[in-house]
């Protein structure tokens, strides 16, 4: 709990969207952001390490999540789902929310790794 601001993932393997044979398994990930601070944050960036299976790599930065720019009130939380595509059956995503109570002062709040797997819905 970073700058009491608590972030919780859960994803889950899309079977019924996957297609192993061609080696594309989609994942579903579940945000809940939850606000402990005594004053209300904005997120204003995402940066995401993506690994695979394989080891491969990917990094990637933007603005905001899912098209906003949420304002989340002390002891509100913000949650969302989005979707990570894999070559690979198992793999990991972890990354960073920038954050700021002012538009002056920015702070980052870890995201820790968390697995993504098929055939499993993990915490």
């Amino acid at each position: 709990m970073k700058n009491n601001v608590i972030i919780t993932v859960k994803s889950k393997y899309l079977a019924d969207k996957s297609l192993p044979q061609k080696s594309y398994f989609l994942f579903s990930y579940k945000v809940n952001i939850l606000n402990k601070r005594a004053d209300s944050v904005r997120l204003i960036s995402r940066y995401w390490n993506i690994i695979d299976g394989d080891g491969n790599n990917e990094d990637i930065y933007g603005p905001g999540v899912v098209g906003q720019q949420p304002w989340i009130k002390k002891n509100e939380r913000f949650e969302y789902t989005s979707y990570c595509p894999l070559k690979t059956p198992i793999g990991k995503m972890g990354g960073a929310f920038q954050m700021t109570k002012d538009e002056i002062e920015f702070f980052d709040v870890p995201i820790l790794h968390f697995e993504l797997a098929a055939n499993q819905e993990l915490n």
